[in-house]
């Protein structure tokens, strides 16, 4: 049974997608994954910033001709 304090995650709530962009560091050549999600752009460019100072992107799902931060 689901542990009843935590709410079911809705994929579709989560608009923000975080890259590392370990291509920028030419570490790989295959396209990056997302590694987070974020319903809060703010907090997806704190986390960014903060795993990845220097390569990290965040894009917008639903807008991504808008680019990355």
């Amino acid at each position: 049974m689901a542990e009843p304090r935590l709410a079911v995650p809705a994929p579709t709530e989560y608009r923000y997608a975080v890259f590392c962009c370990s291509s920028k560091l030419d570490l790989g050549s295959a396209p990056d994954h997302a590694l987070a999600l974020f319903f809060d752009k703010a907090m997806a460019i704190r986390y960014g910033g903060w795993m990845w100072p220097s390569t990290f992107e965040v894009i917008d799902l639903l807008d991504p001709e808008e680019g990355a931060f």
